[in-house]
This record gives C-alpha cells, sequence and structure tokens, in this order.
C-alpha cells in the first residue's frame, strides 16, 4: 500500500534536512493508512474495541536526505504475520529513489482493563492482511 505526504516545514532541522524522528512518524502515519485502506480504522477499533497495536520494536536506516517540499511516498508491506504480532517494512521514496526503509514489530493489543494485553489478531482483519501481503511474508504461529 502506498502512503504519499509533501515534507513540511516543522518537518526540518536548521539545516533543512528532515530531522530523522520523523521518519517514524511517517512510519506509524503509514501504517494507520494501511489498515485504514484495508477497511478497519485504528480509530474506530480502539474506541470501539479497545483493540490497539502498540510498537514493540521500529528501526529506519537512511540513505539519502529530504528537504522542505520534497514529495515523498511510503510503501508498506506485511512482511511477517504471526498470531498476535505483525511485522510492517515501510520504503519511502523520492520519485523513484528510494530514501530510507525501515520497519516496526506491532502487537495486536486489548486495552480493556487499562493495561494492554496481548490478544490474537481477529481471523476477519488476519484475512485481509493475508490478501494485501508481499510475496516474501512469513506466516507463523
Amino acid at each position: 500500500m502506498e502512503y504519499q505526504f509533501k515534507v513540511n516545514w516543522g518537518d526540518t532541522d536548521a539545516a533543512g534536512i528532515v530531522f530523522y524522528p520523523n521518519f517514524y512518524k511517517w512510519m506509524d502515519q503509514a501504517t494507520h493508512h494501511y489498515f485504514s485502506k484495508l477497511g478497519f480504522s485504528t480509530w474506530k477499533l480502539f474506541h470501539e474495541d479497545y483493540t490497539g497495536i502498540p510498537i514493540v520494536e521500529a528501526k529506519c536506516r537512511f540513505q539519502s536526505p529530504l528537504f522542505f517540499e520534497d514529495e515523498v511516498c511510503v510503501k508498506s508491506a506485511i512482511v511477517e504475520l504471526r498470531d498476535k504480532v505483525f511485522k510492517i517494512q515501510h520504503q519511502f521514496f523520492k520519485g523513484e529513489q528510494m530514501i530510507a526503509e525501515g520497519y516496526e514489530i506491532r502487537v495486536w493489543a486489548n486495552f480493556k482493563n487499562g493495561k494492554p494485553k496481548a490478544v490474537p489478531i481477529p481471523d476477519e482483519i488476519r484475512e485481509k492482511m493475508k490478501k494485501a501481503l508481499s510475496d516474501n511474508i512469513q506466516v507463523l504461529g
């Protein structure tokens, strides 16, 4: 799935280069966009079912800088799917050039009692995730 945006002035540092934490913010936005495109608003899941997808690990490798007003396309794909956990990969492109790539590992969690508890990904959502997967998926128990 693709998530597109334009770099804002506030995303840059004094040198006019995108400040690196913004890549993590954009990975998070791309993940929420991914689920929205599958038909599952993460906002709605949380407010109706107390379900969230907290991050337990994230990494990003930078290859080239981005600047104010650059148009960016983030291509996201699930690359690993377990019972309660998934790994989503994000690749950042400016035109044809890959700028950065990273991933998030997230847990399907219920927040009903205030404290997150890992729970199995619902079958309906799991099936839609499988249909949208890249060819290099690892489906694990």
